[in-house]
């Protein structure tokens, strides 16, 4: 008989781990697998990549158990890389956008001034950015990524996003390093890749519930052009009673269900787990021609999706979104006149609306692929229970 609360807390963890472990050889169903309603018709993989040439590669880090010791663990943290057209270094029209800004992503400046993204994009822990943008640096430095574009263009403003993983992960030991980054580098793919608490989105948390990386996407009919808009999401965001699931208040109704156990030394005195401190950042990719005013206002339409599932950019939250184009290939240059296509503002709406859709899948395949986590000082955040959200959506007949 277990008599202590220790003992409970560290029958947890052990459980917690060989969930986690186990799931990691299992294929993960996503959330249309199970019957939950989308709006909108997805890609071939569902996911940023089904945009041709995006690839996405992730590097976690899981190590240790038990109390925290800075510097040692537990650790659990990654790092996620999006590379617009793949390994190949043509720059993307691009664009952001910050609905609450209690967060970071470097080198927005100079898109903004330029109307270009020059490099990959990186997502990582809030107590990493500057490791991963220095190793990003060095990444397109060892593997000549300016080349064969000329001598006389030799670096570029990493862009790297983070969000708040310090529940779970020992953040200020700053266990992402260099070869974490390239890691995340050298596996970029297209096609499927694993969503969850995977690479940036490791210790993550969404809703009260194990969150991390997801993605979708959406592919417009030929009368609007038959163009794909991809999005990819690190969700850390929400309190569990705005959790949405097409349309039904799920978070209301799992508000007292498999709640996170916190060890108060982990958090701030003035913590609740209802609080809103989390963040969320959203890559969007499209092969429609716009150019980067227009993919602004793409940008501007995310957070109407991440609404949808409750989130609500609170004061604690960075809340920042990017948008590019893969259209206009070649259209960067330093010595020329480029010609470049683009759509007129009013063709534009069906892709306000893709953008809407996959943003808000996303997160939800976030939650669905989210698997329970114990960290630092035996805190534990519980997946989604899947099983209880279909029955409640079933009652909401919101259930296929």
């Amino acid at each position: 008989m277990v008599k202590h609360f220790s003992d409970i807390k560290n029958i947890i963890i052990v459980l917690a781990l060989f969930s986690w472990i186990g799931s990691q050889g299992q294929s993960t169903k996503r959330a249309r697998d199970y019957g939950i309603m989308f709006d909108g018709n997805p890609g071939t993989y569902n996911a940023i990549t089904d945009v041709p040439g995006v690839e996405v590669g992730h590097s976690t880090i899981i190590k240790g158990s038990g109390e925290l010791v800075k510097g040692v663990g537990p650790v659990r943290s990654g790092v996620t890389a999006i590379l617009p057209r793949g390994k190949n270094f043509d720059p993307v029209y691009a664009n952001w956008y910050s609905l609450n800004g209690n967060g970071d992503m470097t080198g927005t400046h100079w898109i903004t001034e330029s109307g270009f993204l020059e490099t990959p994009i990186l997502i990582t822990t809030t107590g990493s950015v500057g490791t991963v943008r220095d190793a990003t640096w060095q990444w397109m430095d060892q593997h000549h990524y300016y080349s064969p574009f000329g001598k006389g263009y030799w670096y570029a403003y990493p862009v790297v996003a983070e969000t708040y993983d310090g529940i779970l992960n020992d953040i200020n030991g700053q266990h992402v390093k260099k070869e974490n980054v390239f890691a995340a580098f050298d596996s970029a793919k297209s096609g499927y890749f694993q969503e969850g608490g995977v690479g940036g989105g490791t210790g993550m948390i969404c809703y009260g519930f194990k969150g991390g990386i997801g993605t979708s996407s959406r592919v417009l009919s030929k009368a609007d052009g038959g163009y794909t808009v991809g999005v990819l999401v690190q969700c850390n965001h929400g309190r569990r009673y705005q959790l949405t699931i097409s349309g039904s208040p799920v978070g209301r109704e799992l508000v007292d269900t498999l709640p996170m156990v916190i060890d108060q030394r982990s958090v701030a005195s003035n913590f609740s787990p209802q609080s809103e401190t989390g963040s969320i950042i959203v890559v969007v990719a499209t092969d429609a021609p716009l150019l980067p005013h227009q993919l602004k206002r793409i940008a501007q339409r995310v957070p109407l999706g991440v609404g949808r599932t409750g989130g609500i950019g609170g004061n604690g939250s960075g809340d920042i979104y990017i948008a590019f184009s893969t259209a206009n290939p070649k259209a960067f240059n330093n010595d020329s006149i480029s010609t470049v296509q683009t759509l007129s503002n009013n063709q534009i709406n069906s892709l306000f609306e893709a953008t809407i859709q996959a943003a808000e899948e996303a997160v939800i395949n976030a939650l669905v692929a989210g698997r329970t986590m114990t960290g630092i000082n035996g805190n534990t955040v519980y997946g989604m229970p899947v099983e209880a959200v279909r029955k409640i959506l079933k009652k909401y007949n919101r259930l296929k």
